[in-house]
């Protein structure tokens, strides 16, 4: 018998406390996941390294599931799903709507994987440059094998998280991918105990890279994965939640969400195709510089610097943009323009208090916050990758914002928009890339990626905010430019000083982590005391909306 939560509810409606709680939850899981991710990263850079023929060869590998999902399902799945779950559980079939919605994707999805794992050769050579030797190539396209097939638990990981999402249950979502990090931080351990690391030259030979080895470090990817997916059932079957299997269109809306899905498609398109032009850039960098000896920035390094840039992204951004969708999502059908209007201002608002800030400790501190987060590079790798995570950091403020914006076009089920704002981002994108790679050195490259990047993600938030001007009967553009004018200077300021007293104290790539800690902390600590002084100063308010769910709950705790 089935719980009354299946039958038709209405979703909960997301106020600004519960927008802060269920960020706060949603953060905190992320940033679990985070840590324990960046334990996974630094046994995984041990045993491979995070520049060279191997690193490139697995990073290729392990990017190709991602960008297949992001192609063929991740955007489609976003875009369609969130707004018909939210439909369902306003009908009086909801539990039908639901099952049809699961059990379609699900088909697809394992549909493709079969496909393109059987095509992993081909793919894997659309993303690498003719200068790889054929024993790097062939190690590629033996770790795409393993590594495709997340390309479906991917898929069923966010068809179950949204499901959760729509029932106002935000942590597991956010807490299931810990359990993909321990179940690879095994793996990769294991990998280290019995081959050893990169360091002592036994697995950085390409021939001498065998079926086992290729075996452990793959399954060690992927189980994670599959891991991830499948844990989500437990929350889902506690609520009461039972999805059987029901084939069917009728009824679920695909009408009315077919053109969203072709416009979320075609500019995933255009996204994918800037992911193809960079690693082709990236992977072709260290055959562009003559010497041999020279640690030079390839892929599998623009992959670390992505990874390090981030993190304040998927713990802030990320957290804030899913606990307002849903909300987004409910507000446009029912249409609450209002509500929508007040979400978005409030979403760039917090995700700005924090990315702004994050720009200025990276562009000061990223050669020791490197140093610090993948302790296991050499001081070589440190150095190079950190110059890609500074030029990279120019664009976390705008990444913020245009991700947040995106989804607000979803909520309206607005694809098309979206589509024709990507087409001169991916165009400025591509061209800055290629001209970059045309004039500087190999060894700058995947640098120049990083400042590309940053420019088209500006350019992103100036054509989505002018189109939400339209569409939501014009945003406080004025509230927004005084609060971030205010949040640059704080930033700034911040980040002078600190930047004065780095300079003061010294770092070097050849330092100790521990060193790294140290300046970290000491930088770190006085920038965000820094920061946070000139915000209380020039009374920015949204600061304090931001702290009042952390401050409520550690004054409930002191006076319990």
């Amino acid at each position: 018998m089935e719980k009354p939560a299946e039958t038709a509810t209405e979703p909960p409606t997301m106020t600004a406390a519960s927008v802060g709680r269920s960020s706060l939850i949603m953060a905190s899981g992320t940033a679990f996941s985070r840590l324990l991710g960046l334990l996974r990263n630094v046994l995984l850079v041990a045993a491979l390294g995070a520049t060279g023929a191997v690193a490139d060869a697995f990073d290729v590998a392990n990017k190709i599931p991602n960008i297949l999902y992001a192609i063929m399902a991740g955007g489609a799945l976003n875009a369609v799903i969130v707004p018909q779950v939210m439909r369902a559980y306003r009908s009086k079939n909801a539990k039908e709507h639901l099952d049809k919605l699961l059990t379609l994707s699900t088909a697809i999805l394992l549909g493709l994987t079969v496909l393109f794992t059987a095509g992993a050769g081909v793919i894997v050579g659309i993303y690498t440059t003719d200068k790889w030797s054929e024993a790097q190539l062939g190690l590629a396209i033996a770790f795409a094998f393993w590594c495709i097939p997340q390309l479906f638990f991917y898929g069923l990981y966010t068809l179950l998280g949204q499901v959760l999402n729509a029932k106002g249950k935000f942590g597991p979502y956010m807490w299931a991918p810990a359990l993909n990090n321990v179940v690879s931080i095994i793996g990769f351990g294991i990998f280290l105990l019995v081959y050893g690391p990169v360091a002592t030259g036994n697995v950085a030979d390409l021939s001498s890279w065998d079926a086992p080895k290729i075996a452990l470090i793959g399954a060690s990817a992927t189980l994670g994965i599959v891991a991830q997916a499948l844990i989500l059932f437990w929350p889902l079957h506690r609520d009461g939640f039972r999805w059987g299997l029901r084939f069917g269109f009728r009824g679920i809306g695909l009408r009315t969400t077919g053109a969203v899905a072709m416009w979320t498609f075609l500019a995933l398109l255009l996204d994918q195709i800037v992911v193809w032009v960079i690693t082709k850039i990236a992977s072709a960098a260290p055959h562009a510089v003559s010497s041999t000896t020279e640690v030079v920035a390839g892929n599998a390094s623009y992959t670390q610097a992505l990874m390090i840039y981030l993190l304040p992204h998927s713990l802030v951004t990320v957290s804030v943009a899913t606990a307002l969708f849903t909300g987004m999502s409910a507000a446009a059908s029912r249409g609450d323009t209002a509500a929508v209007r007040n979400m978005t201002t409030k979403g760039l608002s917090v995700i700005s208090v924090f990315t702004l800030f994050a720009t200025a400790l990276f562009m000061v501190l990223s050669l020791p916050v490197t140093k610090l987060l993948v302790f296991s590079m050499s001081p070589e790798e440190v150095v190079v990758i950190s110059r890609v995570v500074w030029s990279l950091s120019l664009g976390l403020m705008p990444l913020g914002a245009m991700v947040l914006m995106k989804w607000v076009y979803f909520a309206y089920e607005d694809g098309k928009s979206v589509f024709y704002f990507q087409i001169p981002v991916t165009i400025t994108l591509m061209l800055v890339a290629f001209v970059i790679s045309l004039l500087a050195p190999g060894e700058w490259w995947v640098f120049g990626i990083g400042i590309a990047t940053s420019i088209s993600n500006m350019i992103a938030v100036a054509l989505r905010m002018g189109g939400l001007n339209k569409k939501l009967g014009g945003v406080d553009i004025s509230k927004l430019v005084r609060l971030h004018v205010q949040l640059i200077v704080a930033a700034g300021i911040s980040g002078l000083i600190g930047w004065g007293v780095l300079n003061v104290w010294g770092f070097s790539a050849t330092d100790s982590v521990w060193w790294a800690l140290t300046i970290c902390l000491l930088v770190g600590t006085l920038m965000v005391a820094i920061y946070v002084v000139a915000l209380q100063i020039m009374k920015v308010e949204e600061f304090k909306e931001l702290l009042n769910p952390i401050l409520k709950k550690f004054t409930r705790r002191r006076a319990n």
